[in-house]
């Protein structure tokens, strides 16, 4: 138990039942013998620094409860803060420290112990002075911009008149230790405004990468890209006006920059996604071994950091909370007029996105990884053809939803079947609450439910027709004989593969046919984009297709198959639906179109 409340605690909270087990797969109340004298037993452990660390339950988050007249003992364990982690066991915290995946309980390395020990401290990181740095690891010319753009902002400011080591030293560049009399040059100095050479240096692990994937071809990795590559000096001042330029360009919101990149009659997207990339800079952990990658889609960015949040999600949206993990960085970016020190960065994101209609901002934590995440996406919550879809599903209470039931409904449209897993990365939302949503949802006819276990995925009600489309069915399941390729029934988005007949014998002459045109592609992990359209045109020349037989025959995701090639392919006339008046049909399918 010791090591799961230690789990729990670093990683995002859970609760612990004493007095339940389970027998053949199913939840048994077995109860606990003598519940008060264990609960006792419990205090005495959870307060003895030798045991647990530090206590991290409070008299409210435990109690005995009863339940079908058997006693069970109800542990709710928090998310320990950042200045309480790690929580570990035996005195040990290398050897004692625990963090929840999945179903199970890990122990942490020792790089994740020490990240943790290093948020714990109150002590900036990017204070550090660098044994053996000097000014000569900085680079001349990136100080000699930082200067322009900060005289640009504010012509009168008496610190511009300074030196460049007193300058750093008013920035908290450069460093002074009033009890040992040491100064030098900082993390942050040498972050900011360092040399190639010496920045890695002081981090090895040092790691900036942005990558641009505009491209609809699924086999070009990017379209452009800003690393490490000797061509700049990669300090996070050149990193951050080189990313930004790109990320704003081609934005469908009017912008006006002057000689000094300052911007003028920029709009609330803009200034996000500023807020954004500064936030992104300013948060991470630069020891960790993980990169800071930023990533611009042709609908939605990704920004991506090392580090976990140093405040809880909840008060990141709430706002009005500011806990940086480097300071002294915060503070270089706000004397150019970059970064909030309030905490009001993130609501300027969350305003910008609602003022468009698009999907809320989506933060996350890898707790695996130690990366937070924070999405943008440049789509509307709900398209009009899916409200309507959904509305029939639901009817008159449609308008009665809550954000989380809708973005549920969302999901569940556009995936056809999801589960609590997939559902965490689109919604800020414990996995907890998205539960209690998901059986709301189910026991009001929307959803169904299938599966068990790891397994549960849910679907929406109006999608089951028969038996045969049942995900439960032995006609769908894929560990069945009749989702088996070899076998005589071979169901995937229609009620029954072949739409001319009964039963479509996929051992047949006709099916081994569609194989074989299928595998030029299904057999190159890259395939041409003319190459892959000619062979969907191919298989679908003589009857309907779904989506799912053909990313079947041709070996790929069916995402990446209608994206890439169908919603094209759609577009310029090249294919037909069947039922062109429903194109969210669930029985969509396609057929080459003859001009």
């Amino acid at each position: 138990m010791w090591q799961t409340l230690s789990a729990f605690a670093n990683t995002d909270g859970g609760y612990i039942f004493l007095g339940v087990s389970e027998k053949n797969g199913k939840i048994a109340i077995s109860g606990v013998h003598n519940p008060e004298q264990q609960l006792k037993d419990f205090w005495n452990l959870h307060n003895n620094s030798q045991k647990l660390n530090t206590s991290i339950c409070s008299e409210e988050d435990v109690k005995i409860q009863e339940i079908e007249k058997k006693k069970l003992i109800i542990i709710k364990v928090p998310r320990a803060s950042r200045t309480q982690r790690p929580v570990y066991i035996k005195n040990n915290p290398m050897m004692g420290t625990y963090k929840r995946k999945f179903e199970g309980d890990y122990r942490c390395s020792e790089d994740e112990v020490k990240q943790m020990l290093r948020d714990a401290s109150d002590e900036p990181q990017d204070r550090e002075i660098l044994a053996g740095f000097n000014l000569e690891d900085l680079d001349p010319e990136t100080l000699k911009l930082f200067r322009q753009r900060f005289r640009s902002r504010d012509p009168d400011h008496p610190w511009l008149d300074l030196g460049d080591r007193d300058l750093l030293l008013k920035l908290g560049g450069w460093g002074r230790n009033r009890t040992t009399g040491k100064e030098g040059l900082t993390r942050a100095g040498l972050l900011m405004f360092g040399r190639d050479r010496s920045i890695l240096d002081a981090f090895p692990h040092y790691h900036l990468d942005y990558q641009e994937q505009l491209s609809e071809d699924p086999e070009q990795r990017w379209t452009h890209r800003i690393t490490l590559d000797g061509k700049w000096e990669p300090n996070l001042f050149n990193f951050y006006y080189l990313v930004y330029n790109r990320l704003v360009k081609d934005l469908e919101v009017p912008f006006q920059l002057d000689y000094e990149a300052v911007r003028k009659e920029e709009t609330h997207v803009h200034e996000a996604l500023r807020e954004a990339l500064v936030n992104t800079l300013i948060h991470a952990d630069y020891i960790s071994s993980r990169p800071l990658k930023i990533i611009k889609h042709l609908n939605h960015f990704v920004f991506s950091n090392p580090g976990r949040l140093r405040i809880s999600i909840e008060s990141l949206y709430e706002g009005g909370v500011s806990d940086p993990r480097n300071p002294n960085l915060q503070k270089m970016f706000q004397m150019l007029g970059l970064g909030e020190k309030a905490g009001s960065g993130f609501q300027k994101i969350l305003r910008a996105w609602k003022e468009q209609e698009w999907r809320d901002p989506l933060v996350k934590e890898d707790t695996e990884l130690e990366l937070t995440t924070v999405t943008l996406e440049m789509v509307s919550m709900i398209p009009k053809n899916v409200e309507t879809e959904l509305k029939e599903v639901v009817g008159n209470q449609y308008s009665q939803l809550t954000p989380l039931e809708r973005t549920i409904l969302v999901l569940a449209q556009k995936y056809e079947k999801i589960s609590n897993t997939q559902i965490q990365n689109h919604t800020s939302q414990h996995a907890t609450e998205i539960g209690k949503c998901l059986k709301g949802l189910v026991k009001n006819g929307y959803l169904e439910k299938h599966g068990r276990s790891s397994g549960t995925h849910y679907i929406l009600a109006n999608h089951i027709n028969s038996e045969h489309y049942n995900t439960s069915s032995e006609h769908y399941n894929t560990s069945s004989e009749h989702y088996n390729t070899s076998s005589e029934h071979y169901n995937t988005s229609s009620e029954h593969y072949n739409t001319s007949s009964e039963h479509y014998n996929t051992s047949s002459e006709h099916y081994e046919h569609l194989r074989q045109i299928a595998a030029p592609v299904r057999q190159k992990r890259r395939a041409n984009k003319k190459l892959v359209q000619k062979v969907v045109r191919k298989l679908c020349s003589e009857d309907y297709l779904s989506l799912r037989t053909l990313a079947q025959l041709l070996g790929r995701e069916p995402d990446s198959i209608r994206n890439h090639y169908v919603n094209p392919m759609l577009s310029e006339g090249l294919l037909q639906l069947k039922y062109p008046q429903q194109p969210n049909h669930p029985r969509q399918a396609y057929k080459t179109l003859v001009v």
